[in-house]
C-alpha cells in the first residue's frame, strides 16, 4: 500500500454551520476562525456587539455559529481567521448533504474562478479556493444563506467562512485485493439488453427457477438453488433447465479469452433499486469453486470489500463490466453494497472502475440506478481447500484468518441474516426481548454512569423541551435535565419496572410503533437500541419512527455499536478492558473461570456489555456453566473484549442472580458458592464507519447535523427538516 500523502486543503470554519461533520479517520485539521463582515453574517466578537442590538433571525443566526463553532472546536480543533482570505468553507454544500460536485460548481463560479474545490467523502461540508481574495470576498457576500435544492429536492442553506489553508492527511492509493479483477465492457450493449430480457420477473407458474422476493433485493437463481436459511445449495437437487441458453455462448467466450477458468453451473440474478443493498459477506467456501464473477447490468455500483484487519476498499463496478473473485479476495475479504440513493465517485474517472480514493479534490456523487447482477458459480464437489498453501495474504498469515470465515474450518454454524420480517422479528424475540426480561436487574445494576456526550446533547436543550427516550433502558437519562419533559419507553416490562421505582414518566412498547403523537416531540434520543434490529430495512423503520415523533426543527440522538473498536490507532474501553483481565489471569484460583473475573472488572460502558462471551457453546459446557442453549441460530457467538469479525452476532450475557430487591449483586454468586449463573445471549448488528448515516440519508425528511465516533459507537445527531 502507498505511504499516506499530506494535501494543501481549506478547512472549515465553524462560525455559521447548522451541520457539522466529525473528521474522517486519518484525517489531521488544523484551521482559523472566521470573525464574518458581510452584510449577511453577524460578528462572533462580543465587543463589536456591544451597541448594536440584534434581531431576532440575526440572534438565532449567532446561535447556530456558537454551536458550530464549539462542536468543531471539541472534535476536529479548528480555528478561524478574522480576515479575508483566497480560501472559504462552505458549510452544508458537501457530500454528505448530497450535493455534488458540479452543483456546487455552478453556484461557485458565478463569483469568480475556483482554483479548487475539496470535498470530503460522506462530509456536510466542502472547501473552495478562489483565485483572488476579491473573488473570495464576493462569495462571502452573495452566497452566505443562499438556499439551493439537493438532488433529492430538499431545500439546503449554504454557508460561507473564511479559512486559512491547513494540512489534510490522505491515504495514498490502496491496491485491490490480492485475486480481485474488473473487466470493463466484457459485453456489448446489445447483450445487456438480451441478458436483462431473458429474465421473466413474474412468477414462473411452472416453477421452473426458483424466484424470491427478498426485503433488499429481487433474486431468481438457476442451476441451484442457494438457501439463504443456510447459505449453502443442495448438490443433489439441481433445477430443471440449468442456465438461460444466452448465457452459454458468453460464458465459453470468456473462458476461451481467459477471464475465468471454470464453466459455472450456478447463477444468481439479483435485482437493486436504488437505495438496496446486500450485507457484506463471504461466499460459503464449501458451496462453490474458487471462483466467483459477477456481471453488472444496467447502472453502475460502488461495491465494498472488507479485510479482517479492518482495511476497507471501495471499488467502482461500471456497468456491463466483469468482478471476478479468486483466492484471497473471494475466500476472505467480504463484499457488500451499502443501501444508499447516491454513491460517492470519481469526478476524473467517470463511469471507470478502480478503487474510490479519499482524493477530496476528485469526489462527486452518482446517483444510483435499477441494477441486475448476473453472479456466475461453479458448485463445489469436493471439499474446501483454502487452507492449503498456495493463498497469498498481504496483512497477515493467511491461515490464522480463513477460520474466520471458512464454513469447513468454523465450530460454529456460518452467519445467517433473516430473510424476511417475520423471522427478523422472531429471532429480536429470542434473542433481544426475552433476554433483557430476563436480565434486567443485573444489567440495570451495571448502567449508572450518563456517557458524556449524551449529557452535553440533552443539557443543551432548551428549557421546557419535550423529550423522548426510545429504548430507555433502567432511565439513566430521563433525569439529566431537570428543565426538560422526559418520556421513556423501553419493550421490557422489567426495565420499565425500574424506571418507575426511581419515579420517572415510563411505557411498555415497541420501537418501530410509539404510541406518541406525530410531531408531538421537541427532541429523541436512541441509545444502543437500532443496533438490536436484524435486518437493515427494521433499522430503517427505526429511524423513520423517531423522525415522525419530532416536530419540524427537532434533534434526534443515535447511538449503535461500532465493528471499529480500534478508530484512529486508539483502542476503545471495550477493547482495553481485555487487557486488565489478562493481566490478572494468574491470580485467579483453578477453580475460578475467567469470565467470572471479567464480570467483576467490568465498569460501565453504555452499550459494551458486562457478560463475558465464549468461543462456543461447549465451552460453557466443558467448564460446567449453566449457558442457554442458543436454538435455532446460525449466528456467530461473539468473544468479548475482542475485536469483531462479523457484523451480525450474538453477545452472551452472564447473569448474576440478585437474592432479592435492595441485596448488592455478588459477582462470584452467594458466599462460598463459584455458580456463574445462566448465560444468554443477544444479538446485535454491529455498525460499519458510514453504515448509519448511510441509513438516515435513506429518510427523505432530514438532516445529518453531525456525525462521530465515541469510544466504540458510531453516533449521528439529525434534524427534522
Amino acid at each position: 500500500m502507498a505511504a499516506p500523502r499530506r494535501v494543501d486543503v481549506l478547512v472549515p470554519s465553524a462560525a455559521s454551520w447548522d451541520r457539522v461533520g466529525e473528521a474522517a479517520e486519518g484525517e489531521s485539521t488544523r484551521v482559523v476562525r472566521t470573525q464574518p463582515e458581510s452584510r449577511r453574517s453577524i460578528a462572533m466578537d462580543s465587543n463589536h456587539q456591544s451597541n448594536y442590538k440584534l434581531s431576532k433571525t440575526e440572534k438565532k443566526f449567532l446561535r447556530k455559529q456558537i454551536k458550530a463553532r464549539h462542536t468543531l472546536l471539541r472534535h476536529e480543533g479548528i480555528e478561524t481567521v478574522s480576515y479575508a482570505t483566497q480560501s472559504l468553507i462552505v458549510a452544508n454544500g458537501g457530500l454528505g448533504n448530497r450535493v455534488s460536485r458540479n452543483q456546487l460548481l455552478q453556484v461557485l463560479e458565478k463569483c469568480g474562478l475556483v482554483d479548487a474545490l475539496l470535498m470530503p467523502p460522506n462530509k456536510p461540508y466542502s472547501f473552495v479556493r478562489y483565485k483572488t481574495v476579491e473573488e473570495s470576498k464576493k462569495a462571502y457576500d452573495t452566497l452566505n444563506g443562499k438556499e439551493i435544492v439537493d438532488d433529492l429536492g430538499q431545500k439546503i442553506i449554504l454557508y460561507l467562512n473564511f479559512v486559512e489553508k491547513a494540512q489534510w492527511k490522505e491515504l495514498g492509493l490502496q491496491a485491490l485485493p490480492p485475486g480481485l479483477m474488473v473487466i470493463e465492457e466484457i459485453i456489448s450493449s446489445e447483450d445487456e439488453k438480451m441478458l436483462l430480457e431473458s429474465v421473466n420477473w413474474t412468477e414462473d407458474t411452472d416453477n421452473q427457477n426458483f424466484q424470491k422476493s427478498l426485503k433488499h433485493r429481487t433474486v431468481k437463481h438457476f442451476g441451484y438453488e442457494f438457501h439463504y436459511e443456510n447459505n449453502h445449495v443442495d448438490k443433489d437437487k439441481p433445477l430443471p433447465g440449468g442456465l438461460p441458453d444466452i448465457c452459454d455462448s458468453i460464458l465459453e467466450k470468456w473462458l476461451k479469452e481467459g477471464f475465468i477458468k471454470h464453466k459455472p453451473d450456478q447463477l444468481t440474478v439479483n435485482q437493486y433499486e436504488p437505495g438496496h443493498g446486500i450485507p457484506a459477506h463471504v461466499d460459503t467456501h464449501s458451496a462453490f469453486e474458487d471462483e466467483i464473477v459477477s456481471l453488472s447490468l444496467g447502472a453502475e455500483i460502488v461495491m465494498d470489500f472488507k479485510h479482517p484487519g479492518g482495511v476497507t476498499v471501495p471499488i467502482m463496478l461500471p456497468c456491463r463490466s466483469l468482478l471476478v473473485m479468486t483466492g484471497e479476495s473471494r475466500y476472505l475479504w467480504t463484499h457488500g453494497i451499502t443501501p444508499r440513493k447516491f454513491d460517492t465517485v470519481q469526478a476524473s474517472r467517470g463511469h471507470k472502475s478502480g478503487i474510490i480514493t479519499g482524493d477530496v479534490e476528485d469526489l462527486t456523487l452518482s446517483k444510483r440506478g435499477i441494477r441486475t447482477s448476473f453472479t456466475f458459480r461453479k458448485v463445489r464437489q469436493t471439499p474446501c481447500n483454502c487452507k492449503l498453501p498456495g493463498f497469498s495474504f498481504g496483512f497477515g498469515p493467511a491461515f490464522a484468518c480463513y477460520p474466520l470465515v471458512c464454513d469447513s474450518q468454523m465450530k460454529e454454524t456460518p452467519t445467517s441474516f433473516p430473510e424476511s420480517d417475520k423471522e427478523a422479528s422472531q429471532l429480536e424475540q429470542e434473542y433481544v426481548h426475552q433476554v433483557y426480561e430476563e436480565i434486567a436487574r443485573h444489567f440495570s445494576s451495571t448502567r449508572h454512569t450518563p456517557w458524556p456526550h449524551i449529557v452535553e446533547f440533552l443539557k443543551a436543550l432548551p428549557s421546557g423541551s419535550l423529550v423522548a427516550d426510545i429504548g430507555c433502558g433502567n432511565g439513566k437519562y430521563l433525569g439529566i435535565n431537570k428543565e426538560l419533559y422526559m418520556i421513556g419507553c423501553d419493550h421490557s416490562q422489567n426495565l420499565v419496572d425500574i424506571c418507575r421505582e426511581k419515579h420517572y414518566q415510563a411505557f411498555v412498547c415497541d420501537a418501530l410503533a410509539v404510541p406518541i403523537r406525530s410531531g408531538s416531540c421537541d427532541a429523541c434520543i436512541s441509545i444502543a437500541v437500532i443496533h438490536h434490529f436484524a435486518t437493515a430495512e427494521r433499522r430503517v423503520a427505526a429511524l423513520q419512527e423517531l423522525v415522525r415523533l419530532l416536530r419540524p426543527g427537532g434533534k434526534a440522538l443515535i447511538y449503535v455499536w461500532a465493528m471499529e473498536q480500534e478508530y484512529n490507532k486508539k483502542k476503545s474501553k471495550y477493547l482495553r478492558e481485555n487487557r486488565i483481565s489478562q493481566g490478572k489471569k494468574e491470580e485467579i484460583s483453578s477453580d475460578t473461570s475467567v469470565q467470572e473475573l471479567l464480570v467483576k472488572q467490568m465498569p460501565d460502558v453504555g452499550n459494551q456489555d458486562s457478560a463475558p462471551s465464549v468461543p462456543s457453546i461447549n465451552d460453557f459446557q466443558d467448564r460446567g456453566c449453566n449457558s442457554r442453549e442458543v436454538t435455532n441460530s446460525k449466528l456467530p457467538i461473539h468473544t468479548n473484549r475482542t475485536s469483531f469479525h462479523s457484523q451480525d452476532v450474538l453477545v452472551p450475557w452472564h447473569l448474576k442472580e440478585n437474592p432479592g430487591k435492595g441485596k448488592p449483586i455478588e459477582p462470584f454468586g452467594p458466599l462460598g458458592s463459584h455458580d456463574p449463573g445462566p448465560v444468554f445471549h443477544r444479538y446485535y448488528h454491529v455498525f460499519c464507519e458510514g453504515e448509519m448515516e448511510a441509513a438516515c440519508q435513506t429518510l427523505s425528511n432530514i438532516s445529518i447535523l453531525q456525525s462521530y465516533y465515541d469510544q466504540g459507537n458510531w453516533c449521528v445527531i439529525l434534524q427534522k427538516v
